[in-house]
Parts: structure tokens; sequence; C-alpha cells
């Protein structure tokens, strides 16, 4: 593997000093981009695109090559594992992801296996490994999950959902039958992440997008608990360091304290908290990424530059922030913006890491 030659990411992650604050995006390689768009239709499907390793490791470099951001993240998605488990991972114009075989009873839980990394997600383990060859040591690549609970709500709606019904009455009706599907979940994501850091990725996060749907007791239970376990299980060191655990909980802010006790290294938090708060109630016990509303995106130069200065004066000086947005950037972003943003983010924090 080549030498690192922008580690700042990861030094962040791990709370140690940097010369400016590290930048990337949620969704970077994606729809804002024409070049994404021109790649896509030449796969034919996302789908088609994700399993392709050389079209994915294309798609992960594109943002590099027109902003200087401090990470890759490799093109996948989130649901790899449930698909890789027979569920029939499609994407139906305008609805997002479906599956044709979702799980509406127990016999379908309790006969899921666990997906074989080196043959079910190969075509992860290979983009990993041709991402890392093309960015050739400019930055650290990221790889990822859904989180248990993520993963569940769609193996169990069979998409999208407004309230997520089924899942909320299966967890409340049979929550035995529930955990079973979760700690299956926790154990294949750890399979998982293990295998994407074996191929090459430097830190994994790990996405709870719809965590934040649940009362604060069946959180802890439902989910927390099984974002736990992964980060307990989980291989923490190659290539000689640290490979950080990035934990992401959409709507999660007001279980930050709770969050930032599993034992992950960041914890990434979206816009609906001050940034400066998130700060005081966690201490040192994490990094924290986040943490600018995507919509701000839609908007222009000066009005981007402004959001960044308010979150990076709130962080306030010293290592442990990498910024991000609080969610995934929209589709309609233009693409210049996040030129802007990424410019602003190291020009302008480089003043709260002046002692480092």
């Amino acid at each position: 593997m080549s030498t690192l030659r922008n580690d700042r990411l990861l030094r962040a992650l791990m709370r140690q000093p940097v010369d400016q604050t590290p930048v990337w995006v949620m969704r970077q390689a994606g729809r804002y981009l024409p070049e994404y768009n021109q790649t896509r239709a030449r796969a034919g499907s996302f789908v088609a695109l994700m399993k392709s390793p050389s079209m994915a490791a294309e798609v992960t470099l594109q943002p590099l090559d027109r902003f200087d951001l401090d990470a890759a993240i490799v093109f996948s998605d989130i649901l790899t594992v449930p698909d890789a488990m027979g569920l029939g991972l499609y994407f139906a114009e305008g609805e997002g992801p479906r599956f044709e075989r979702p799980l509406r009873d127990a016999k379908s839980i309790e006969s899921l296996r666990l997906p074989d990394p080196d043959t079910d997600l190969r075509y992860v383990m290979d983009a990993i490994s041709e991402c890392r060859r093309g960015i050739d040591g400019k930055v650290p690549l990221i790889g990822f999950s859904g989180s248990p609970f993520t993963l569940a709500c769609y193996m169990i709606e069979g998409g999208g959902s407004d309230d997520f019904a089924r899942v909320k009455q299966l967890m409340y009706t049979d929550p035995k039958l529930m955990h079973k599907l979760l700690d299956t979940n926790a154990r294949a994501i750890s399979i998982y992440l293990d295998a994407q850091i074996a191929a090459g990725a430097q830190a994994v996060m790990l996405f709870d997008t719809w965590g934040g749907t649940l009362s604060a007791e069946r959180y802890r239970e439902f989910s927390l608990r099984y974002l736990q376990q992964i980060v307990g299980s989980i291989r923490r060191e190659a290539e000689g360091r640290k490979v950080p655990v990035i934990v992401f909980t959409k709507g999660g802010a007001v279980w930050l304290e709770a969050i930032a006790a599993i034992g992950a290294d960041a914890v990434g938090v979206d816009w609906t908290i001050d940034i400066g708060e998130a700060r005081r109630r966690v201490g040192d016990k994490v990094a924290l990424q986040g943490n600018l509303d995507p919509l701000v995106m839609l908007t222009n130069r000066e009005t981007i530059e402004d959001e960044v200065e308010k979150i990076l004066s709130s962080y306030g000086n010293g290592s442990g922030h990498v910024f991000n947005l609080g969610h995934g950037i929209t589709r309609f972003t233009p693409p210049e913006n996040v030129g802007f943003l990424v410019d602003a983010v190291h020009e302008r924090s480089r003043r709260f890491h002046a002692g480092s």
C-alpha cells in the first residue's frame, strides 16, 4: 500500500493535532456531479454501477479530481449486506431502494445466513482495492455500512417508509425475534467491516439513518446496543496504524452522551444541534463529525462561507472536528458550491489550529 500523504482526517478522528480542519462530504460521489451521471448512464443502473469495482472506483475518485477533499469514501450502498443475504436489492425510479423479498415472517428472519465478504460481497472489496490504487496515498479511504437497525427497517418494510409501522409492530409485539434479526445483522456487519479494513479501508463509518425514529428506551435497546456490539468486535488497526470508527445516528443528538460512550472514535452529528454544545457534552471522549445543513449547499458562496464560519467558531480551538454535512449532499447542489465549502473550511479553520 502506498504511503498516506494527507492523514489529516485520521488524525482529527483520533483527536490528534492537525494544521486545519479536515473536510469530506457524505454522498460526495453522487448525482450532483455530471461526471457521475455519465458513468452511471454507462453502467445502466445504480446497482450495476455499485457492483462494478472499476466503475465504483471511478466515481469514488471523481470528487477528488474536482475538490481538495481530505478523504474518499468508497462508492457503495448501505444495503449491500441484506442484498447479499438474498433479499434482492433494486432501485425503483423515484422510490429509492427496494427489496424483492422483504422479511415478513419469523421463518424468513430465522433462516437468514451471514454473507461471506470474499464471495457474496467480493465486488465491494475489489472496489476498495481499486480505490486505494487510484488514490495512491493522496487521502484516506473510508469504508462503511448501514447500522443493524437501519438495515432491519429496509429488510422488514421492503423499502423506505414514512413511519416504519411494520418494523415497530415487530419490535413491540415480538422483541425476541427483532433482537434475533438485529444480532444477525450486527454479526454480518462486523464481518463485512473487517473485510473492508483488510481490503484497504483506513476508517469506517456506521450509518444509523433511522435510529432517530425510536423512543429513548427503544433506541438504546434496539439500535445503540448493536452499534456497540459492532464497535467492540471489529478490527481497529491495520497497516501499522489505528483504524478510526465513526458512528452516526441521524436525529440522535438527544442521546449524544450515550452514543459517545460505546467506544467509537468519532460521533457524527446532524444540523439540529450546535456543534459547540455537542463538544461540551462529549468532552474529550470522541471526535465530532458534522454538521452543516445540506440545503445550505443550494445557496451561494457567501452564505456557505458564513455558515462554515459559524460552525468552526462554535467548535472552537483544537482538533477533534471533521467538517461534514449533517446528512448526505442533495443531488441539486451546484458542484462549484462544494469547492467553496472545502476551500472555506481549510482557509478559515487554520486559526483554530495555530497552536498545533
